[in-house]
């Protein structure tokens, strides 16, 4: 089937797939077991279906709207597989896509902006980077691809978890239905016919930014199903993390009413049904929400719960942005037995950026979430605060996005589902979600210039509150040759002299006596690695001058020992700070020689008249050096 990109799917009843044209859900309902059939919505109330590995599309047909089946074979589930050879998982349907306006505008440039053609992009855009076998799509594909993971729709029992009852009612109530057995829990009235199109249209012009059509709860239940079916893949082993490319989004859906394009709350739903299927696995999830907006639906669904800690960074406004109200404030932190486990980090203003996001990550979230401690770790990822979105208004990048991701995912070992929320800007949703697809397939991030490029509004407090690993060894050291050899700091005057080298000077106790006298120059000590490099009890350091300093202490002389760091900064000068390796390599020369200039014009001095029958006469020729006065600010003159 070709896909058409031009604009949004048609409107349903003008569908033509290749079983024929769809006019009604009832057209969607396929024989469960049939051979020939390209979907299946499955309903099988709260049992557990037993999962199975989804076997990889055939290249001669498969395309991007065919779901692959289910087939007998060793599973993913297998003990003795570990975690990190299991491969990343993919949820989407091309279903999804048949939620759209009935009547949408003339103008093709102005599309409601949660367009059917959202969840295509990215799916587009992972099977053009190669992360999965599509054959509309030709192009090499990476070793060990995407696992596609089936989605079906949500039961009403899974919906009710979350949802009343009247709730799921009245969205199913939007659909055509011709038999009470395909519909749970709806009366044999409810049934017959279901709303025209002049009815959903009053409904589109009357609720709060929502449309439908007849399809549209056939998709919300795919969507939820599929978000289901994700977190249960990861639990189960199946996979090791995944991403569900799902729509309509959920996180704005409350118990008892839709919103803010959101029919049901997928990631509440998929959280609860995980607490019930894996009670000894699944007993506490982190959601982290980074839509745009606040995630009131989930904060509805879990602010009473101790077992499910939901962080959400979100533009608040003072409560005008959407929604809009004190709902998503810093006050708003839990009730009862969940005080505490709800966590609002709200903007104040539009515009925020990756160095915003980075901060409140290293602040706030990833020290509350190692706390924690959750066994499942469910993203509720929308990509609107992404560069471009025009409801957004922020700057957040994909390198960002894949920061983030990379952040959290050494928590819960590992266990991670990314569900797609908002992001409106097709360019800017499709690039984030493949940033932070190929991190979880543990491919590079991005550029280790990153986290210099990000910090253009907190970098000095970032700066402030980190270490670096060679200042950590370097005051390790120092306290070695303070114990050893009774070496000291000496003191540099950081007005003239980059404030890197604060720390990295050391002299022995008799520096300052005049006499023979010994300086190394030296990068920082050397270390190597055994086996996992991930761990620190791994990392061992070598000190390549010991040998030296044995020596030069032996035979009388004084020490001035010097570290130059690898990279130098300036905490007070940083407005400007970019990363340029070029340009990083000419600087940290200079102000090496710098350094080297200042130590000679205010702690070294030599005297000619010193006997060349001293053992630095042996080193230094007629020119044994010896120590100025013990206060460099009296000595600023040359001695050239």
């Amino acid at each position: 089937m070709e896909v058409d990109t031009s604009g949004p799917v048609p409107i349903p009843g003008t569908l033509n797939l290749e079983n024929g044209p769809i006019s009604s859900a009832q057209d969607l309902i396929i024989p469960n077991g049939s051979a020939t059939a390209s979907y299946s919505i499955l309903s099988h109330g709260n049992s557990i279906m037993p999962r199975k590995p989804l076997l990889p599309p055939d290249p001669n047909t498969s395309s991007e709207d065919e779901v692959p089946m289910e087939s007998e074979g060793p599973s993913w589930t297998n003990p003795l597989v570990r975690p990190e050879l299991l491969p990343t998982g993919l949820c989407y349907d091309v279903r999804m896509r048949y939620h759209c306006e009935l009547d949408p505008p003339k103008d093709r440039g102005d599309y409601h902006p949660e367009d059917p053609r959202r969840i295509y992009h990215i799916y587009r855009e992972l099977c053009q980077a190669g992360l999965y076998p599509d054959p509309a799509f030709n192009v090499p594909i990476i070793e060990k691809s995407l696992h596609r993971i089936r989605a079906r729709s949500a039961t009403p029992e899974e919906i009710c978890l979350i949802h009343t009852i009247e709730h799921y009612k009245f969205v199913a109530g939007t659909a055509r239905k011709t038999s009470l057995n395909q519909f749970p829990f709806m009366e044999p009235t409810d049934v017959e016919t279901g709303l025209g199109d002049e009815q959903l249209m009053h409904l589109e012009r009357t609720l709060d930014s929502i449309y439908f059509n007849n399809l549209s709860f056939t998709s919300a239940l795919l969507s939820t199903g599929g978000a289901i079916e994700t977190c249960k893949a990861v639990m189960s082993g199946e996979v090791k993390n995944a991403i569900a490319v799902i729509r309509p989004p959920g996180h704005h859906a409350e118990c008892n009413r839709p919103m803010g394009f959101c029919l049901f709350d997928n990631v509440s739903v998929a959280a609860r049904v995980c607490q019930a299927e894996y009670p000894e696995l699944c007993r506490k999830i982190l959601i982290l929400d980074w839509d745009v907006h606040h995630g009131n639906g989930i904060q509805q669904a879990f602010e009473q719960d101790p077992n499910v800690l939901y962080i959400s960074l979100h533009v608040h406004e003072n409560g005008n942005f959407y929604p809009p109200g004190p709902y998503g404030d810093h006050m708003h932190c839990g009730v009862g037995p969940g005080l505490g486990k709800n966590i609002n980090i709200p903007w104040q203003t539009k515009g925020m950026g990756d160095a915003d996001y980075i901060y409140a990550f290293q602040q706030v979230v990833m020290p509350v979430a190692y706390n924690f401690d959750p066994d499942l770790v469910i993203i509720a990822a929308g990509f609107d605060a992404a560069a471009g979105d025009q409801l957004g208004g922020c700057f957040v990048s994909p390198t960002c996005y894949a920061h983030m991701t990379h952040m959290l995912m050494p928590l819960a070992k590992g266990k991670l589902v990314v569900c797609l929320e908002g992001g409106y800007n097709l360019g800017s949703i499709a690039k984030s979600a493949l940033a932070v697809t190929r991190t979880m397939k543990e491919q590079a991030a991005g550029d280790r210039a990153f986290e210099w490029r990000v910090m253009n509004r907190f970098h000095k407090d970032f700066y402030s509150l980190s270490l670096r690993a060679e200042d950590i060894l370097r005051s390790y050291q120092k306290e070695q040759l303070l114990d050893k050899y009774d070496m000291i700091d000496l003191h540099v005057l950081r007005k003239k002299i980059c404030k890197s080298f604060k720390h990295q000077v050391l002299g022995s106790i008799n520096y300052h006596k005049a006499g023979p006298l010994m300086v190394f120059f030296h990068d920082p000590n050397h270390h190597q690695t055994a086996g996992d490099i991930d761990h620190v009890v791994n990392v061992q350091m070598y000190d390549t001058l010991s040998w030296y300093r044995e020596w030069a202490i032996k035979e009388g002389f004084a020490l001035i020992d010097v570290n130059f760091p690898n990279h130098h900064y300036d905490i007070d000068d940083m407005d400007s700070l970019t990363y340029d390796k070029e340009a990083e390599i000419t600087k940290r020369d200079r102000e090496r020689a710098e350094l080297a200039i200042y130590l000679w014009e205010n702690y070294i001095e030599y005297d000619c008249s010193s006997s060349s029958s001293s053992s630095s006469s042996r080193l230094l020729g007629d020119k044994a050096l010896i120590r100025k006065s013990a206060d460099p600010t009296m000595h600023h003159q040359s001695t050239s």
